[in-house]
């Protein structure tokens, strides 16, 4: 088995759940924010949906300059799940492409030429694709809460929701 292909499959089954909180969130509450300092609801929600694309296309180098990312302004939740499927098809191919030499490579990070992290390619799908997703997913469930939207189950049951009753 390749090194990718495990991440891959996590990222399958795990873009299910994503799918199913991106079905809850309110396009009208799109601009709500629960602190001035955060990301409103629409803009964690279209980072979370671009994730696996920006990620899986800066992998293609060996060293990425970071510069912040457009984050795009949605207007309705199809246009949420519809750019995180675009994102995750982009993200499957970009990532199936890479071999084992490849995903050992390191891989660096560059701020105004000054390197941030250097790690294995493989390293950075696990900590920057898939960690860097759920976290923020966790983020977007606590939105859902002061919202008072139902949360759907992600790693075992909500408050809202018990799949295994």
């Amino acid at each position: 088995m390749s090194l990718i292909e495990p991440l891959l499959s996590e990222l399958e089954r795990e873009s299910a759940t994503t799918r199913r909180v991106f079905e809850r969130v309110p396009a009208d509450k799109f601009g709500w924010k629960p602190h001035p300092k955060a990301k409103s609801l629409g803009q964690l929600a279209a980072h979370i949906a671009l994730v696996p694309r920006a990620i899986s296309e800066i992998l293609k180098n060996d060293v990425h300059e970071m510069a912040p990312p457009p984050t795009p302004e949605l207007q309705s939740r199809e246009q949420l799940l519809a750019l995180f499927d675009e994102s995750l098809a982009a993200a499957k191919q970009n990532l199936a492409a890479f071999s084992d030499d490849q995903m050992n490579a390191t891989w660096s990070l560059v701020i105004g030429g000054k390197t941030i992290f250097a790690m294995p390619r493989a390293a950075v799908v696990r900590t920057i694709i898939l960690n860097h997703l759920y976290h923020h997913r966790g983020q977007l469930t606590t939105y859902l809460r002061f919202l008072d939207v139902p949360v759907p189950a992600v790693f075992g049951p909500s408050a809202d929701e018990n799949p295994f009753m």
